[in-house]
Order: structure tokens, then C-alpha cells, then sequence
């Protein structure tokens, strides 16, 4: 009844955002779309809400247990639990929508982040990654024209009300500049700073119900980290900085595109970046050709490894609602504000486990580099072969040149090979940390094998590292990687 249990740990770790929402909803549903902000919650009250939703959830739970309990055959079981995913699921999904800030936040990472989850509950909180109920029109007008300083009719020669899309922290909606630029005008929820701060003050309570999901996660630097992040991300000033540091390291890729920001027209509420036209994740995972996937596929690990290797920064929330995909493996990056610089030392910690594990297959000289920045003790009981098995696993992708194909599965399987200590490399999961440095890093890994498996994207992924990796500089190994050697010759003041 695997299944069964890991929907009992995630209805745990959601419910506590259904009590928080559910409470207010009523009251505070004609408010929103007419007067204050859509997420004037008090510290208090989420917290209340979260102890007291964590309790129905498990009554709710026992309750499907003792029906199953009595069920006559396993199809009649099997109902049963379909039953209480899609009714868990659906609530899930209304829920953190309407609720917004870091539990949605949340749910958005669940959702693509292990594939082992039920498919109804998938499903439901899938469809957090690009969409949420949105702000009233009103009200967006009005932030916009108090942290802009004038009147939207002066700032725009246009400007619709309705959002294009809206998220965990804001949305977006489509404008012309009077200058005739479209632009995309993407405006914070009012109070939904504080409604984060308060979601983050609890993450202890939240991340205990995320450890029942995943035992073998030690949540202290973890909380220290994404804390870090994700209060930078409701400054919409660093988030222009950032995304104008990726356009500009980025201008006139051939495959890669980070729209410009605006800066006369953004705040730190307000975010005006030019206006960036594609399909989207779901479209292209479901209606579009193998080849063109797999050139989207292409595209997004060279972004990623050459952000990483070359550039030391990177978008620490990759998820498929910050992606816009156009033919011949165009796509268009978004969302900047959750953006992790790292430090010359930390990359070169894993340039060691690279050089270790896939160049030079010395498991001795991989162990001694996770051993020295605290990822696995020093000394733990277990043989280097265990070391190998497990930490392997991560690396398999890239070990040989050829095409290899992700898929959901492999995807799924790293998720549990970094939180579930249940199974055969439960020894080496209870032993290891996540160093701060690593919190990051892995939820860009995370993300990556997940956006990449749902493509079921095949390329030669050790070639495309080769080429990108400095501390290897090989030749291109696709038409992609020509065209990007060429635009690296092009701009001599890149890296």
C-alpha cells in the first residue's frame, strides 16, 4: 500500500495549507476582488489553522483506512484509494491556488518534483505550475499605480486588465509601452510579503509534515536556505537585477532567451520585463514531435550547466511554468527572483565530485570530496562500493558518450534516492547532510531530471557537459553545440 502511504504524508503536508485558506475563504472572497489584499492572513491565525487542519487531515485519513479496512476484494480497495486521492487532490489544488506565498510554493514543487505521487494528486497540483486564481482587476491597477507613481492610462499606452498568468507571489498581466513595446507587467499580491513571512515562520511545523513524506531529510539548513530565497523573491528590484544580469549574459543566443526588464517601469511590487511569446511545458510535453522535445530538452541543460559553470548563478525555482518554448529549441527563461550565486569554492566542490565520479571513475577521491564539505561524515560504516551504488545514480546520465534517454522514472527515483531512507541505500541516506551550499543545487538537479524525464528529452548529455565544463573545453557535440561555440566567439567579453 505504498501508495496509500505516501498520500497520507502528503495530504499531511498540505492540509495545513487547506485550513489556512478555507478558514478565510468565505469571508474574505467578495474582499478580495473588491477592496484590501488577497492574502491578509495574520501570522496567528495560519498558525492556528495549521495545527488545527493537520488533525482533520489524519481523521480524514483514519477514516479511509477503516473503509479499506473492510473492503471485500483488492479492485474494491483499489476504488477506495482512487476516491481519496482525487477528493485529497482537488482540495490540494483549490487550496494552495487560492492561498498563494510559500505553500504554494510548496505544492508547485511537490508536483513535478516526485513523480512517485499519486496521479490524481499530480495531476491536481500541476495545475499550480503555471496558473492561480488571480487578483481583482482593480486591485492590480491600483499597485501598480502606487508603486509606479502615476496613472496606468500615463505609464501605458495600453494595459489589460485581465492577468496572462498568476502565480505563488504575483501575476501578469500584458501592456504596450507609449513607445509601442509590448511588455509584461507582472504586479506582487498585496500582503503576500507578509502572508510568506508568516508561511516561513511555521516552516518548522511544515517541514515536520514534509518529513513524514521524506524521512531522510534533515531540515535545518534546508529551512536556513530556502527561507534565504525565498524572502529575496518578493523584492521585485533584485529580481530586475538578476533577470538583467541573465539577458545580458544570454543576448543573442542562438536558442536561449531572457526577456529585458524595463526598469522605469518597475518597482519593488511592480516588475515591467519585454513581453515573451511561446508554448507552453504542457502543450509541448503532450502535442509536440520527439525531435522538437528533445531540442527543448537540449537547451535547457545547456542553460543550466552553462549558468552553473560559467556564469556561478542560477535560478534557484526551475519548474515548467518558468518556461516558454518556440521550434528548433527556442525557449524563453522566466522568473528571476528566487537566484542563487555561488561562490568560487562551491563550484569547484563540485567540479571535484565531477572529475571523481565521471572523468577519472575514482569513487576514493569522490568520497573524500563530499567527506570535506559535510555531505557524508568522515568514517561512516559503510565500503566505498555503497558509495558508488548510491551517489552514482546521479551521474549515470552523463557516464558515457551516446544518447541517453531521461525519463520520469529516473527522475523519480533520484527524488527518492535523496529523502526516502526506507530502502537499500538507507544507510548512506541517514548518515549524509545537505550542506547550505547543496540545498540549492539540488532542487536545480531536482527540477532539471523532472522538467527532462516529462520531455523524455534524448541528447548526448556527456558530450553537451564536456563541452561546457571548463575544466574540459571539448569540441561540440551537436548542431546546438555549434551554433552555441559560435555565439561564445562572438561575445569575447562573456565567459
Amino acid at each position: 500500500m505504498r501508495s496509500s502511504a505516501r498520500l497520507a504524508a502528503v495530504t499531511a503536508a498540505f492540509a495545513a495549507a487547506a485550513g489556512a485558506y478555507l478558514a478565510v475563504k468565505k469571508a474574505g472572497e467578495s474582499r478580495r476582488a473588491t477592496e484590501g489584499p488577497v492574502t491578509s492572513v495574520s501570522r496567528a491565525s495560519r498558525s492556528l489553522e495549521l495545527a488545527r487542519i493537520g488533525g482533520s487531515a489524519g481523521a480524514g485519513l483514519a477514516a479511509h483506512k477503516a473503509k479499506r479496512a473492510f473492503a471485500r476484494s483488492d479492485e474494491q480497495r483499489a476504488d477506495l484509494d482512487a476516491s481519496f486521492q482525487l477528493r485529497t487532490a482537488e482540495q490540494v489544488a483549490e487550496v494552495l491556488g487560492g492561498m498563494k506565498g510559500a505553500l504554494m510554493k510548496l505544492g508547485q514543487m511537490a508536483s513535478y518534483l516526485d513523480q512517485g505521487l499519486p496521479e490524481p494528486v499530480r495531476e491536481a497540483l500541476a495545475q499550480l505550475q503555471a496558473d492561480a486564481p488571480p487578483m481583482a482587476a482593480d486591485l492590480a491597477v491600483a499597485t501598480v499605480e502606487r508603486e509606479l507613481g502615476g496613472a496606468v492610462g500615463e505609464l501605458f499606452a495600453e494595459f489589460d486588465r485581465a492577468p496572462i498568468a498568476a502565480a505563488s507571489i504575483g501575476q501578469v498581466h500584458r501592456a504596450v509601452l507609449p513607445d509601442g513595446r509590448p511588455v509584461a507587467v507582472k504586479v506582487q499580491y498585496p500582503g503576500v510579503d507578509d502572508a510568506i513571512r508568516a508561511d516561513l515562520a511555521n516552516a518548522g511545523l511544515l517541514f515536520q509534515a514534509v518529513g513524514m513524506l521524506f524521512p531522510g531529510l534533515e531540515p535545518g539548513p534546508v529551512v536556513d536556505e530556502i527561507r534565504s530565497r525565498v524572502l529575496e523573491e518578493l523584492d521585485y528590484e533584485l529580481e530586475a537585477r538578476n533577470q538583467q544580469a541573465f539577458a545580458d549574459a544570454y543576448r543573442d543566443h542562438p536558442h536561449i532567451h531572457v526577456p529585458d526588464v524595463v526598469m522605469e517601469r518597475s518597482s519593488s511590487r511592480v516588475l515591467t520585463t519585454e513581453l515573451a511569446v511561446g508554448a507552453r511545458f504542457d502543450e509541448v510535453a503532450r502535442t509536440w514531435s520527439q525531435a522538437e522535445r528533445d531540442l527543448a530538452g537540449e537547451t535547457i541543460y545547456r542553460f543550466v550547466m552553462h549558468s552553473l559553470y560559467r556564469l556561478r548563478a542560477f535560478n534557484g525555482d526551475p519548474h515548467p511554468g518558468n518556461y516558454l518554448f518556440r521550434p528548433g529549441g527556442e525557449v524563453v527563461f522566466l522568473d528571476f527572483g528566487l537566484v542563487k550565486r555561488f561562490t568560487e569554492e562551491e563550484v569547484g566542490v563540485f567540479t571535484a565530485m565531477v572529475k571523481a565520479m565521471v572523468l577519472d571513475r575514482d569513487v576514493g577521491a569522490f568520497r573524500q570530496a563530499i567527506e570535506a564539505v559535510g555531505l557524508l561524515p568522515v568514517g561512516a560504516p559503510f565500503d566505498d562500493q555503497l558509495v558508488e551504488d548510491y551517489f552514482g545514480h546521479f551521474y549515470e546520465f552523463a557516464q558515457e558518450h551516446g544518447p541517453v534517454t531521461m525519463t520520469p522514472e529516473y527522475a523519480s527515483e533520484s527524488v527518492r534516492r535523496i529523502f526516502d531512507s526506507s530502502g537499500e541505500f538507507g544507510d548512506v541516506m541517514r548518515a549524509a547532510n545537505v550542506p547550505p551550499s547543496f540545498v540549492i543545487i539540488q532542487r536545480i538537479n531536482m527540477g532539471l531530471y523532472a522538467v527532462l524525464g516529462e520531455l523524455r528529452a534524448t541528447c548526448n548529455w556527456r558530450g553537451i557537459a564536456e563541452e561546457i565544463w571548463p575544466f574540459v573545453e571539448a569540441p561540440p557535440s551537436s548542431p546546438m553545440g555549434e551554433a552555441h561555440a559560435s555565439w561564445r566567439r562572438g561575445r569575447p567579453a562573456t565567459p
